[in-house]
């Protein structure tokens, strides 16, 4: 009988948590008339969630009542069905910007508890969300997903991939989701290729947890290698270039998957970056507006040479076009 009561309390003491957060104030009566108790019991029950470190604070008088304040930690949320769905789509659509591995922690914390009942719903909500101007490209709701249990339970993963004109199976050790402006990335070890990849989320198929467990290796930076993977290694020709600018103004000028800007001091930086030609990577540098010096490759030096021939031949005689005026 003890331990039905206590379910009891315990049953009570949650939903007391959960009305507390889904508005500002309660009185005494209103949280007793909620929960069908007295108001000493919804007293004993505040002083509960106080020991396990609610900050319920009470206030006595017209407009005082019960209220949940911020506290030095942060205490678990409750959330209902609306609002669980709601939170995973946000997470799942790339909605949630400026912090997407602590969104997908939470992603992966919200799985783990999500009823079946519930995902079904999510998916849904998922494939209806769209954006314009620069959205992220669609990725499938369940991809996300299972990626991302892969990365927190640290099991091997596998998926077909285009590989040149061929779509080969990969078994990877996933690391890390990376996210930028327009596309979802996996960093993850190859164990065929017996290296560190990255893979673009959206042309994965077939993703599926396999059910490997591994020990996880030293791994890079996952934001740094994705961005410098993206905007460099897989183009036929990398640049480097001095660039004499602060780094911040560069970067605001560049776009993250377009280069890496890395500071140096206060009024310069470098610059790497990737094109399927030199001269292509050459114009974006100049069109910064910038002084610059070309680090790498040597060969782009003799580019900027000729470059610079032509477009001084391009420049009429200044001289010839003067005497050719009427007078």
């Amino acid at each position: 009988m003890a331990g039905g009561d206590e379910r009891g309390t315990t049953e009570r003491v949650l939903a007391l948590v959960g009305l507390l957060q889904r508005r500002r104030v309660w009185t005494g009566p209103e949280l007793a008339a909620r929960l069908g108790v007295t108001a000493r019991t919804v007293r004993r029950d505040v002083e509960r969630l106080r020991a396990l470190g609610y900050p319920v604070h009470a206030a006595n008088g017209v407009g005082g009542g019960y209220q949940l304040g911020a506290g030095q930690e942060l205490p678990p949320l409750l959330l209902d069905d609306t609002e669980a769905i709601a939170t995973a789509v946000a997470l799942l659509t790339g909605t949630v910007t400026g912090a997407d591995e602590a969104a997908l922690g939470a992603l992966a914390k919200l799985d783990r508890v999500l009823p079946s009942r519930l995902r079904h719903e999510v998916r849904a909500l998922s494939s209806a969300v769209e954006s314009f101007g620069g959205g992220r490209a669609p990725v499938a709701p369940d991809v996300l997903m299972t990626l991302a249990r892969a990365c927190r339970d640290e099991v091997e993963a596998g998926f077909d991939y285009p590989s040149g004109d061929r779509v080969r199976r990969r078994r990877v050790e996933p690391y890390r989701l990376v996210a930028s402006d327009r596309r979802w990335y996996l960093l993850a070890y190859d164990l065929d290729r017996d290296d560190w990849r990255t893979f673009r989320v959206d042309r994965m198929t077939d993703v599926a947890a396999r059910g490997w467990r591994f020990r996880p290796r030293p791994a890079p930076d996952a934001a740094a290698y994705v961005q410098e993977g993206v905007a460099s290694r897989v183009y036929r020709h990398q640049a480097r270039f001095l660039v004499h600018a602060p780094a911040e103004a560069v970067r605001a000028q560049i776009p993250p998957a377009a280069a890496v800007v890395r500071p140096l001091d206060g009024d310069r930086c470098e610059v790497v970056s990737g094109a399927g030609s030199l001269d292509f990577a050459l114009m974006h540098v100049v069109l910064l507006g910038h002084r610059f010096t070309v680090l790498d490759p040597p060969e782009l030096r003799d580019r900027c040479r000729v470059l610079a021939e032509r477009l001084l031949g391009a420049m009429p005689d200044v001289d010839n076009a003067q005497s050719d005026t009427p007078g």
